[in-house]
């Protein structure tokens, strides 16, 4: 196991700082028969803190969207100059879709479109506007996350060289599975913060527009003939004519208490009077 600590020991100073060691940075996990060493995560990920290249201008990272809604009276010439801006200005429409209402059509369009050309494409679609109901621009600064994500890689790739150097010189299956372990553990989060790194460089580099724009039409409401009324109220006038014998037919045992109540009431008056 000799090879083991001669190859780590050498790879101490790159985790710490000119003035100071870091402790934690090598860890030992000891078997009856043999040691394997591990290094621990969060010290080579300070590797890349320590450059001396401190004074180096890191580029802005902004992420930068915007929403615009707007009445127009003719879609199809719309739409027509608002292609005509993208391709001007090198963008694409991710997704194109249309929605008809009562009394509205409208369009809705995500674009993207180049960072660099972002304002200009807003100020030539604009021209063609008289107003907008809705005119929005947001810009976000992942200048700190890109740069950390950056880092944290670099950080992840050096120690991944590390492990792969320690396998190669591997004596037993034991040692090479802990390193295979660790490797993919490894692996694993290089992988995840180059999705994030991508997914990052891909909304830095082309910025999103999402448009919508409407026009509102005024729906024709049919004409009823006074023929087609009439015949409507004789026909209503006969459902209103049924419902009142249905209605009787629920209630004939009430009609049929009152006629017997009417008559009794009477035969007593009749009484009375013949006293």
């Amino acid at each position: 196991m000799k090879f083991l600590a001669g190859l780590l020991i050498l790879t101490i100073p790159l985790g710490c700082s000119n003035n100071s060691s870091k402790s934690g940075t090598l860890g030992l996990i000891s078997t009856p028969n043999e040691e394997v060493y591990e290094m621990d995560n969060a010290a080579v990920d300070d590797l890349v803190y320590d450059s001396p290249n401190q004074n180096v201008e890191i580029e802005q990272k902004l992420i930068k969207e915007s929403y615009l809604a707007f009445e127009t009276k003719d879609l199809d010439q719309t739409y027509k100059a608002i292609v005509a801006a993208i391709n001007k200005y090198n963008g694409y429409i991710q997704d194109d879709s249309a929605n008809k209402g009562y009394s509205r059509i409208s369009r809705q369009l995500t674009v993207r479109i180049p960072t660099n050309n972002f304002q200009s494409t807003i100020d030539d679609i604009s021209q063609n506007v008289e107003y907008f109901d809705t005119k929005r621009i947001s810009s976000k600064d992942v200048t700190e996350e890109f740069v950390d994500l950056e880092a944290r890689l670099k950080a992840k790739r050096t120690l991944e060289e590390r492990y792969l150097e320690l396998l190669k010189k591997a004596q037993n299956v034991k040692e090479v599975l802990e390193i295979e372990r660790e490797l993919s553990s490894i692996r694993e989060e290089i992988e995840a913060k180059q999705g994030r790194l991508k997914y990052l460089q891909n909304k830095v580099s082309l910025s999103t527009i999402n448009i919508e724009f409407y026009k509102l039409t005024a729906e024709s409401k049919v004409t009823i003939s006074y023929g087609s009324k009439m015949w409507k109220a004789i026909v209503s006038g006969f459902d209103g004519l049924s419902a009142f014998f249905l209605g009787i037919l629920y209630i004939w045992p009430f009609i049929i208490f009152l006629i017997i109540v009417f008559f009794l009431i009477k035969r007593w008056i009749n009484k009375r009077r013949n006293k």
